[in-house]
């Protein structure tokens, strides 16, 4: 007789269920608000390092050089202290029976499926209420400037941001989770926090983040454009979207975007959906010139385009999901 308790211990030994559980606990709960007001969450103990980096190492008055040596030195050593500590910590838990209960909460922390939904359904809902209060939700979730955006111009930043970070937040650290593990996860984490903080064309950080932005290129190539396929693949689930045009716009657009990575998912979404996206905008009061993902789309997006693009993000997760399920199958 199969003894339940072992039986589960074995499956959770897989590490695509450890994945896909991490996966649905970040659906289904996300990041517990009240959780984190009391215990820093792990990506902002990553920052405080950055930031503390960034202060002493960053000095704008050393050669362009060697601000590049120490911003990858900076870079590296957060990457190696932090994937070091998870790899004695997953050591650590493969010694206890119900390790694999930790590895699930601690990836979940480190996915963003829920949060990224959460996020664009806000400026959703704020935009019922008015123009202002679209601008507030959508200034919490993109870096151009909100004042400039009208409405159609606040949901197109929502849809956008959806489609880059459902790469960045879901699919990436899915992708290293279950190639490399927990620390794989963890050094991806890392990798793109970096990026976010100190990976910024700007007096400051164009030699110290440098590094880090081409790291963060690299890292997300392979799961930027995985995740333009899962989108693509979606829209045979959704009857407002157009497959084909999906695919179409994907191999047409992606390549043109001023971000080697960020095409490939907006390219997706804007033939998807019919809409136009990327195109010129404004970061810091200076616009930045790109070309339009789908220039023949409409560009005066509303609300309700907003609740679509919603729902092809929802049904790509779910893809997404049973992929994995498809791999446990297989390798279970």
């Amino acid at each position: 007789m199969i003894d339940p308790i072992q039986h589960i211990l074995n499956f959770f030994q897989n590490p695509a269920a450890v994945v896909l559980c991490a996966l649905f606990l970040d659906m289904a709960v996300g990041d517990p608000r009240r959780l984190y007001d009391k215990v820093p969450h792990p990506v902002v103990i990553v920052g405080k390092m950055i930031s503390f980096l960034d202060v002493y190492l960053n000095r704008v008055y050393l050669f362009n050089w060697a601000r590049f040596v120490l911003g990858a030195f900076a870079s590296l050593l957060t990457i190696f202290l932090f994937t070091i500590f998870t790899i004695l910590l997953v050591r650590e838990l493969n010694e206890t029976s119900y390790g694999f209960v930790v590895e699930i909460v601690l990836g979940s922390t480190l996915i963003a499926y829920r949060g990224l939904y959460d996020a664009v359904r806000d400026v959703r809902d704020g935009l019922k209420k008015s123009l202002k209060e679209g601008r507030v939700a959508v200034s919490m979730i993109v870096g151009r400037d909100p004042k400039s955006l009208d409405e159609a111009g606040v949901v197109r930043a929502a849809v956008e941001s959806l489609a880059e970070n459902f790469s960045d937040g879901t699919v990436a650290p899915v992708f290293w989770f279950a190639l490399l593990g927990l620390p794989g996860l963890v050094a991806y984490k890392v990798i793109n926090t970096l990026d976010s903080m100190i990976g910024h064309r700007n007096d400051r950080f164009e030699y110290f983040g440098k590094f880090a932005a081409r790291l963060d290129d690299v890292a997300n190539f392979i799961p930027a454009r995985l995740t333009g396929l899962l989108i693509c693949i979606a829209t045979y689930f959704m009857k407002e979207a157009d497959s084909r045009a999906a695919f179409a716009c994907l191999f047409r657009d992606a390549r043109g975007h001023k971000s080697v990575n960020a095409g490939w998912q907006e390219a997706a979404f804007a033939g998807a959906l019919g809409f136009s996206l990327a195109g010129p905008r404004q970061y810091g009061g200076v616009l930045t010139d790109d070309v339009w993902m789908n220039a023949a789309g409409r560009k005066d997006l509303d609300g309700e385009d907003l609740n679509r693009a919603l729902k092809l993000y929802q049904l790509s997760g779910m893809v997404l999901a049973v992929i994995l399920m498809g791999v446990l199958a297989i390798t279970f």
